[in-house]
C-alpha cells in the first residue's frame, strides 16, 4: 500500500463501510476527453436536451440549479459560455464500469449502488491500516486509471458512510475522505448537518422532522426511537438507529431481480400518427426484453401507455394505458412486440399530438417455472433461446446492429441529441487520434 500506515489494535474498528462517490460524474465524463474545458463552467441535458441533469462546479457557482430548464438558462450559457452536452449513457455507462472494475480490484467487497457510487465493506482492511490513508488510495488509483475524481467516506453503519461522504465533499479541507468511526467526529458532524441530508430522509419528510424540533442529523440521531416509529416509520427509526452506529443495513451481495422493467421516452417533438408511436413503443419493447433476459427472467404481463403533454393547456389532453396477461411467461421479443403493437393499436386515438409512450413487462417467473394449465396448447417458438442469445450477443457491441423492421418506421418521435459528445470508449470511429 505504500504510504498506508499500520494502526494499533486500540483503533481498531468493529465495523466499517466505506461510501465512494463520483464528483460531478456525468460532467466528468464529458471533460475526460475534452482536457480544453477542465475550467469551464458545463452542463449536462436531460432527454431532449430539456433540463440541466448533472453541472460542473464552475456551473453550480454561475448559480445553475438542477434540473434548471435550459431554455430559461439561455442568456446565463452565453455570457459564460457554459458547455452543454446532451446525455450521452453509453459513456457514462462505460466509464462507470472502469471505475467499479477498478475499486474491485482494491477492496473485499463492493456493492455498486448506482451509476457513479458504490458501497465498501472495509472491516478487515479498517483492521490492518490507516482508514484516512487508505481512503486517499482509492480515490488517488481511480483518478490515476480512469480520469475521475472521488470522494470516500468512511463510518461503523452506511448511513453514517453516506454522510461521511457529504462531509468529503462539502468541506474542502477534508481532501475528499472523511473517517467517521469516531464518535466524537460522528457528532461534531452531524450536529451541522441539515436532517434533510441524511440518507433517505430527503425534503419532504424533514419537513414534518422540523415541526417537531428535528432540524439537524445529531438531533434525529438522538430522538426517541419509538416516537419516530409511531410518527413516521420503521425505515426511519432504522435510518435513526444507523446514525447511533448501529449497523442495519448489510452488503448486497447479489443485486435484488426487478420486480418489473419500464422503458419508456418523452418525444423530440409531439407526433400524431400511429406508425410513429408504434415505431417507438417497437424500440421500447425490443429494450425492454433484453433487460429481461439479462435479469434472467420472462415476463407474463406486458403494460402499454402514451400520453399528450399535461403542461400544454392549448392541446387536447388524453391519456391512457393497457396490460395483457400472456397465456405462457415469455422473453421472446419476437412476441412481446407482436403483443405491444396490438396494445398501442387499441388504445391510440386520432387527433391528439403525443408526446410520451413505453412499455412496461411485469409479472416475472424463471424460464421453465411457470405450470401450463392442463389444457393449455400454448407452442413455444422453436429454438427461441438461441436466437435471442444471437440477437443479444451481436447488439451488445453497438445497440441496433440487428434490429425489427417495425423499429425502423417514422422517426419523428426520436429523442433531441443536438449536443451528444462521441461515444469515446464503445464505438471504434470515435476513438480519439493522437497527433
Amino acid at each position: 500500500m505504500g504510504c498506508v500506515k499500520p494502526i494499533t489494535a486500540a483503533q481498531k474498528p468493529a465495523r466499517c463501510f466505506a461510501l465512494i462517490d463520483c464528483n460531478n460524474f456525468y460532467a466528468s465524463c464529458e471533460r475526460l476527453f475534452r482536457p480544453d474545458l477542465k475550467f469551464k463552467p458545463l452542463i449536462v441535458a436531460s432527454n431532449n436536451d430539456g433540463c440541466a441533469v448533472a453541472r460542473s462546479a464552475e456551473a453550480k457557482a454561475l448559480g445553475i440549479k438542477m434540473g434548471a430548464p435550459i431554455f430559461k438558462i439561455q442568456d446565463l450559457i452565453r455570457q459564460h459560455d457554459v458547455q452543454v452536452f446532451s446525455s450521452n449513457y453509453a459513456l457514462y455507462a462505460d466509464i462507470s464500469n472502469r471505475v467499479m472494475t477498478t475499486l474491485e480490484s482494491m477492496v473485499p467487497q463492493l456493492e455498486v449502488y448506482s451509476i457513479d457510487e458504490a458501497f465498501a465493506d472495509l472491516t478487515g482492511v479498517a483492521s490492518a491500516v490507516s482508514l484516512t490513508d487508505f481512503g486517499h488510495e482509492l480515490r488517488d488509483k481511480v483518478e490515476r486509471w480512469v480520469g475521475i475524481r472521488t470522494c470516500v467516506g468512511m463510518a461503523p453503519t452506511k448511513t453514517l458512510a453516506k454522510l461521511a461522504n457529504y462531509g468529503a465533499k462539502k468541506y474542502p479541507k477534508t481532501g475528499g475522505v472523511v473517517d467517521l468511526t469516531s464518535q466524537a467526529r460522528q457528532r461534531k458532524l452531524m450536529a451541522i448537518t441539515p436532517v434533510d441530508e441524511v440518507w433517505g430522509v430527503g425534503r419532504k419528510l424533514s419537513k414534518r422532522l422540523n415541526t417537531m424540533g428535528i432540524e439537524t442529523a445529531l438531533q434525529l440521531a438522538d430522538a426517541d426511537l419509538k416516537t419516530i416509529r409511531k410518527a413516521f416509520s420503521v425505515v426511519l427509526e432504522r435510518t435513526a438507529r444507523e446514525l447511533r452506529g448501529e449497523s442495519c443495513l448489510s452488503m448486497q451481495d447479489v443485486t435484488p431481480t426487478k420486480q418489473q422493467i419500464v422503458v419508456s421516452r418523452s418525444f423530440g417533438s409531439p407526433v400524431e400518427g400511429l406508425d410513429s408511436i408504434q415505431s417507438a413503443v417497437a424500440t421500447f419493447i425490443v429494450r425492454a426484453a433484453e433487460k429481461l433476459r439479462y435479469e434472467g427472467q420472462s415476463a407474463k404481463q406486458a403494460t402499454v401507455f402514451m400520453r399528450t403533454n399535461p403542461f400544454n393547456t392549448s392541446d387536447a389532453q388524453y391519456s391512457n394505458s393497457v396490460t395483457y396477461e400472456l397465456p405462457v411467461p415469455t422473453q421472446d421479443t419476437r412476441e412481446l412486440l407482436t403483443l405491444a403493437q396490438a396494445l398501442c393499436a387499441r388504445i391510440y386515438r386520432p387527433g391528439f399530438r403525443y408526446t410520451k409512450a413505453g412499455v412496461m413487462l411485469s409479472d416475472f417467473y424463471q424460464p421453465g417455472v411457470f405450470q401450463t394449465s392442463l389444457f393449455d396448447v400454448h407452442e413455444p417458438k422453436p429454438k427461441s433461446k438461441a436466437l435471442m442469445a444471437v440477437l443479444d450477443n451481436l447488439n451488445k457491441t453497438k445497440t441496433g446492429t440487428l434490429y425489427f423492421a417495425s423499429q425502423h418506421g417514422k422517426t419523428d418521435w426520436h429523442m433531441k441529441r443536438e449536443r451528444l459528445s462521441p461515444a469515446y470508449t464503445t464505438r471504434w470511429s470515435d476513438i480519439p487520434k493522437a497527433r
